[in-house]
């Protein structure tokens, strides 16, 4: 099997080499020609280009048969897969299959693929997780897409998941499914985009939630510091005492992440970002949102399904940006006018 990949990144790069370890033959495509080069260089492509219409030709090409049926991978932004797109329809043909690795909206996903079965060309959506760790654990693979494209895609799925002996088996004495190695098949077009969309949806809730505890921990010796004394504005502390503890939050996050319920992939990036700087001095506090919580959060109005942790998350995200400063500013200036309170 030959495929074209167009995106090397970090990313790029570890699925290029996971499908090499299985023997898929994997051309590269960058603008960037020194990055082009060094990927090629490094052994993380069998070839590489600077330009589309060389590696459509070159993915076509078959010793054995002549011409075939190409398979294209972006691994790009969901801001230039439209783009991406519109290149590789000049030169690919009938029975050609793109696949999009990114984080798409769905919504684009299932026009796209309308759009390019016009044209007999078949597209997949392949919500992928796993990132720059992706190389070593393996990437977990939510799909979308016909049943047909699927199975002539499905050695690049096997080869980028993480396989059976990544998690425990829920059932062990059943016979395995594909969702077992890390990918699955969840239904037509869009569908992979839509389960992994909601997938980050609840990376953000999770993310939240460790913030907010390791926030509380960090905030547990506040009553040291309290003078009692003085500030009409602010909600007195009942009992200082009870707030005295000096906690090292980076070994609270190594101890959790040990036998604790609340263990995680998660919490063990987040142990290792506070063992290197607890103070985490490097991070200015402001966090973005890439689009996914937003879709899920629309996504919920529109079925009717309650979100309220995911909601939260996201307008947190909002807030961390000073978004909501001049809502702030309102009300210091309700207060100020009607209780002649202080502004801050």
């Amino acid at each position: 099997m030959k495929v074209g990949l167009i995106g090397l990144g970090r990313m790029g790069e570890g699925m290029s080499r996971r499908m090499m370890e299985q023997e898929i033959e994997v051309w590269g495509y960058r603008r960037n020609y020194e990055k082009a080069q060094e990927a090629y260089e490094n052994g993380y492509v069998d070839g590489v280009t600077t330009d589309i219409e060389t590696l459509v030709y070159t993915v076509h090409q078959n010793k054995t048969t002549g011409e075939t049926p190409g398979i294209f991978m972006m691994v790009v932004p969901a801001e230039t897969v439209e783009d991406t797109i519109n290149e590789l329809l000049q030169y690919c043909r009938e029975g050609d299959i793109i696949i999009d690795h990114g984080n798409s909206n769905f919504k684009d996903t299932r026009r796209r693929a309308q759009r390019l079965e016009k044209l007999g060309i078949q597209y997949i959506d392949c919500g992928t997780s796993g990132g720059v760790y992706g190389l070593e654990r393996g990437y977990c693979l939510m799909v979308g897409g016909s049943t047909t494209a699927v199975s002539v895609c499905s050695p690049i799925f096997r080869a980028l998941a993480p396989g059976i002996a990544a998690a425990p088996r829920t059932d062990p004495y059943s016979s395995s499914t594909s969702a077992e190695y890390g990918w699955l098949h969840c239904g037509g077009p869009g569908a992979g985009h839509f389960v992994k969309m909601v997938h980050n949806g609840i990376e953000y809730g999770m993310m939240q939630a460790y913030a907010e505890g390791f926030n509380i921990l960090k905030e547990a010796n506040a009553g040291s510091k309290y003078a009692k004394e003085g500030d009409a504005e602010v909600a007195p502390m009942d009992n200082p005492a009870d707030y005295c503890y000096d906690i090292d939050v980076s070994e609270v996050a190594e101890l959790w992440r040990r036998g604790s319920v609340v263990g995680s992939w998660l919490l063990d990036l987040t142990a290792n970002v506070l063992r290197n700087d607890s103070e985490l001095c490097k991070f200015d506090g402001g966090v973005s949102d890439s689009g996914e919580g937003r879709w899920t959060v629309h996504t919920a109005v529109d079925l009717g399904v309650p979100a309220p942790v995911i909601s939260s998350a996201l307008y947190e995200r909002f807030n961390s940006r000073r978004l909501g400063n001049f809502a702030n500013r309102v009300l210091n200036g309700m207060r100020s006018m009607f209780g002649g309170h202080d502004v801050r």
